[in-house]
């Protein structure tokens, strides 16, 4: 009997983790993946709005209601507090974002879940190797989606976390469904491009690629947001649940995000999940660095003075006159991407999505965040320092964004 696809890279996290996991070509694809096995078409899901667009297009291609929940002006996470008991009484599921690293309060919503009898997604893409109380990322909800495009740079792969072997075997055939033949040239490129931005960073090429990609109108997104196209949008909704209708939205920054990848991709991966250790423990390194500089914000002061540095995929640092200073901010090779503005329920309206009853905190998040690469911490504190760059403070602290998780 031969392994199910990925196995061997499924055993591994599965060893990490402490959980039953399932290889995927993507986050998204693991995401897809829970959201169908768990909800019924039509449910409504708790998220926060400041988030990436595709997620949103993956909760809709499954079917379901994004329900935007009221965040933490501090880390744009949800803000359990905040959410109305209207609310809660009527939403089926929860999904967190583990917003770039920085963990959800996934204890009071586990507890809050339970309460009501729905499920718990974790998004933990920007999260592998955070801990909450001793836990990993990854352990609190149902299901939990992981990426390795993020924290090792493959531009490839991802896993879903589950509590068993038998909803994972389940799993794995419904993924089986869903992906897309395996096409030599294809590895080939998913193979390349990890080596090829690496090799652009390094050689201080980031300030002309970029440059000239935007001219030549290279890039998928033309701002912080792909294109909604409403219309386009609204006729998918009658093909929901559907992957295929909504694949020109999810597929967005990442073409592969379910193509089966051969050997050749996989053994690239295995190689680089071998270093996700050494990867964390640099990332710690940058984020201790970002985190003693006036543009951290207080959320992250508290937790690291609490825990010591997280491993976080990019650091929140806050400033005012944001969208200027990331422009200026490539003239110094720094590229900064995972900008989420505006938050989703202003980007998408009210026909896709329900808003937030308080949408404020989620608007000035989104407004003054700026993602850094905490591998480049130096560089860029170098750069925000000779570019005078201002730390930006919510007017109105929310009193549950400093009790943590």
């Amino acid at each position: 009997m031969s392994m199910p696809y990925g196995a061997r890279l499924a055993e591994e996290m599965t060893r990490r983790l402490g959980r039953e996991c399932v290889y995927t070509p993507s986050a998204r694809l693991a995401l897809y993946l829970a959201l169908r096995r768990w909800c019924r078409p039509g449910a409504r899901v708790l998220m926060s709005p400041v988030n990436d667009d595709v997620i949103l297009f993956v909760v809709l291609a499954a079917g379901l209601r994004p329900v935007q929940a009221p965040v933490s002006a501090w880390d744009g996470n949800i803000d359990p507090a905040a959410v109305p008991e209207s609310t809660w009484r009527t939403v089926d599921a929860v999904l967190t974002t583990n917003l770039y690293g920085v963990p959800d309060r996934v204890v009071e919503l586990r507890a809050r879940c339970d309460r009501l009898g729905i499920p718990l997604f974790e998004d933990a893409a920007h999260a592998i190797g955070t801990c909450v109380d001793g836990r990993p990322l990854g352990t609190f909800g149902d299901a939990a989606a992981f990426s390795l495009s993020k924290h090792v740079a493959a531009m490839a792969g991802g896993f879903l976390a589950v509590g068993d072997a038998r909803t994972r075997r389940e799993l794995e055939l419904l993924r089986d469904e869903l992906l897309t033949p395996r096409r030599l040239r294809h590895d080939l490129t998913t193979t390349l491009r990890p080596l090829a931005r690496s090799a652009v960073r390094s050689s201080g090429l980031a300030r002309p690629v970029w440059r000239t990609m935007q001219r030549l109108g290279l890039l998928e997104r033309d701002s912080f947001r792909m294109d909604l196209r409403p219309r386009q949008l609204a006729r998918s909704a009658y093909r929901a649940p559907s992957l295929a209708a909504y694949e020109s939205w999810v597929r967005v920054d990442l073409h592969g995000f379910r193509s089966r990848h051969g050997a050749l991709v996989r053994g690239q991966l295995k190689l680089r999940m071998d270093r996700i250790d050494a990867d964390l423990a640099r990332r710690r390194i940058g984020v201790s660095l970002l985190g003693g500089t006036a543009w951290a914000g207080q959320a992250l002061r508290d937790r690291s003075a609490r825990e010591g540095p997280l491993p976080l995929f990019r650091v929140p640092l806050l400033v005012e006159d944001r969208d200027a200073l990331l422009d200026r901010l490539v003239d110094h090779g720094l590229v900064c991407g995972y900008v989420y503005d505006p938050p989703l329920d202003d980007y998408a309206g009210a026909e896709f999505v329900e808003p937030s009853p308080d949408p404020g905190a989620a608007r000035w998040f989104a407004a003054h965040t700026l993602p850094a690469d905490p591998l480049l911490a130096r560089r860029v504190i170098n750069a925000l320092t000779k570019e005078r760059a201002r730390p930006a403070r919510p007017q109105r602290a929310l009193p549950s964004v400093l009790t943590g998780g």
